[in-house]
């Protein structure tokens, strides 16, 4: 179980460090080094995300750092999705949203990799329409795959939304904790038998805020285009090894359910 607490850790350093991309650690953590099966690890990851951007939201909103208008145009929309994401999930097998979540995680680590030109493009003007496109986008994904989605969330709001980036990551943990908070009640009420791990998840959540802090304070020291580099470059291993854990379930189910009626 040590390793399981070392990936809360690293989930909550990764949130501080980088302002997002945390939450994308948190499902093969419980999958991988918890061994929750993976729809619950899905309710779960809400949870815990939900309740690591709730806390990190509320420094940010004492100092007025966040943009409220943003959190409507992003947020109504991104719970819309989330809500239909998460009622799309009870269709798909866990071993489906592993390789949709795999995805997520390559996509993850290519934004991370690309140069960060948000602060030169955010005087542009705001686009309700586009904001409130990807807000809904974001939503499906954070239903169907339980993550945060601050890595498409912080460069919408920054482009799209012509915040600074003080406003942003303040912005989009707000976004983030309503769209969390819709996806795991919905996901509650989905789940064949609910069983949630209250224990697991408060143990996560609290080692998750502790880590953000750490990384926060970490973060004023270490160059921040490095970390970003760094933490695709483990994205990409950590996407590919899902889809080479997860492929060969999709591609012979036969065998699968060979098994089963053999019990």
């Amino acid at each position: 179980m040590i390793f399981a607490w070392i990936g809360a850790a690293l989930i909550g350093l990764s949130l501080g460090l980088l302002g997002s991309g945390g939450s994308i650690l948190t499902v093969p953590v419980l999958v991988y080094l918890v061994g929750e099966p993976e729809k619950l690890a899905i309710a779960e990851s809400l949870a815990i995300v939900g309740g690591i951007s709730l806390i990190g939201a509320i420094p940010y909103a004492l100092k007025r750092q966040i943009d409220w208008r943003s959190v409507l145009w992003f947020g109504i929309p991104g719970v819309v999705g989330t809500f239909l994401g998460a009622a799309l999930s009870v269709y798909l097998s866990g071993v489906v949203q592993l390789l949709l979540f795999a995805v997520v995680m390559l996509l993850a680590a290519i934004m991370m990799f690309r140069p960060q030109r948000g602060e030169v493009q955010a005087a542009h003007p705001r686009s309700p329409l586009k904001i409130g496109l990807e807000g809904l986008g974001v939503g499906v994904l954070t239903g169907l795959v339980g993550v945060g989605g601050g890595f498409l969330i912080i460069p919408a709001l920054v482009l799209l939304g012509g915040l600074p980036m003080g406003l942003a990551v303040g912005t989009s943990l707000t976004i983030i904790t309503l769209n969390s908070a819709t996806g795991f009640f919905k996901h509650l009420n989905t789940l064949e038998s609910p069983g949630l791990h209250w224990n697991l998840i408060m143990m996560f959540t609290v080692i998750g805020i502790l880590g953000s802090f750490l990384g926060a304070r970490l973060g004023k020291k270490v160059s921040n285009e490095s970390l970003k580099r760094g933490f695709a470059g483990f994205l990409v291993v950590m996407g590919l090894y899902v889809l080479a854990t997860n492929v060969p379930k999709v591609l012979s189910p036969p065998v699968a359910a060979q098994a089963h009626l053999g019990h």
